[in-house]
């Protein structure tokens, strides 16, 4: 089973558009953040005009104007606006209610690399927890749908696991009964771990499955770096007549217990040959014989 195509809107151009062309799709994910240039403001219009389609954003970085206009707020010290990031529960709140009015609905708020707000595990889970129980504000308001985790290296290097993720949860809700619904990490062919990890029924991936959440993909192309480092050679082994950018993706989007890709897709044209590219899933076996590939360099 091959995961469903997102639309990703970091670095998109014509961001409008972008979201028109993946939102006649019917029910697919945009995927977005406060951070993402002005893809809020822009977003907000086409969310209205698609009421099928699912919105995702996050909570965590901040641009320049953001910050600066939190510590107006009396939200963040002033130091803190050069480091972008902040999990301080009054300012999840609060940079929360400002996505909500941009956007006009969220079905998730991820925590956004939450692993850059402390190198102490202990101080971590802390502040991930106080986290959570803000966003169980909202969906317990029925504000937003619930809340996920969107790391870049949060699992890799052991910062959190799955099943932690979901005792922090509960005590934020202080029962059984919490919002949280989603990861998402990093999958590529320079990210493969998660790959190698769900072929061996291992890792966040299954462990997240196994547990009722979504799993989400970014970055499949790694910042639209890997089809210039895939050979011919390798494209064509992953999946005969496939270019380097649909061979990633498709490698990518092929990945077990993985429900959504998000793409960064610009224009119709690359939307629509990303829904071709990965039309077709590889079989376990033929992964697996990629990710052996990718192993011995």
């Amino acid at each position: 089973m091959t995961a469903s195509l997102g639309l990703g809107t970091y670095r998109v151009r014509a961001v409008k558009q972008a979201a028109r062309t993946a939102c006649a799709d019917g029910s697919v994910w945009v995927d977005t953040a406060p951070n993402y240039m002005d893809a809020h403001r822009l977003l907000g219009p086409v969310i209205a005009e698609h009421p099928r389609a699912m919105v995702a954003t996050k909570t965590g970085f901040f641009t320049e104007a953001e910050g600066e206009a939190a510590v107006q707020a009396g939200l963040l010290p002033s130091q803190q606006v050069a480091d972008g990031h902040s999990l301080r529960p009054a300012f999840t709140r609060w940079q929360t209610d400002r996505s909500l009015s941009a956007l006009g609905r969220a079905d998730l708020v991820f925590v956004h690399n939450p692993e850059r707000s402390h190198h102490d595990r202990a101080k971590l889970h802390e502040r991930v927890r106080d986290v959570f129980a803000v966003l169980e504000e909202f969906a317990t308001a029925g504000r937003i749908g619930g809340y996920g985790v969107a790391t870049w290296s949060g699992f890799q290097h052991g910062a959190f696991t799955v099943r932690e993720l979901l005792g922090l949860a509960k005590e934020a809700a202080g029962s059984g009964e919490h919002h949280l619904r989603a990861i998402q990490q990093p999958i590529s062919l320079v990210m493969s771990r998660p790959i190698a990890l769900a072929l061996d029924g291992r890792g966040p991936l299954i462990q997240a499955r196994a547990a009722g959440l979504l799993t989400f993909g970014s970055s499949p192309l790694h910042g639209g770096e890997l089809p210039a480092l895939t050979t011919p050679e390798l494209a064509e082994f992953i999946r005969p007549g496939a270019s380097p950018a649909a061979a990633c993706l498709l490698a990518s989007a092929s990945c077990p217990s993985l429900d959504v890709v998000l793409l960064s897709a610009s224009s119709a044209e690359h939307w629509n040959a990303a829904k071709d590219a990965i039309a077709a899933p590889l079989e376990p076996g033929q992964l697996r014989k990629v990710t052996d590939v990718l192993a011995q360099g």
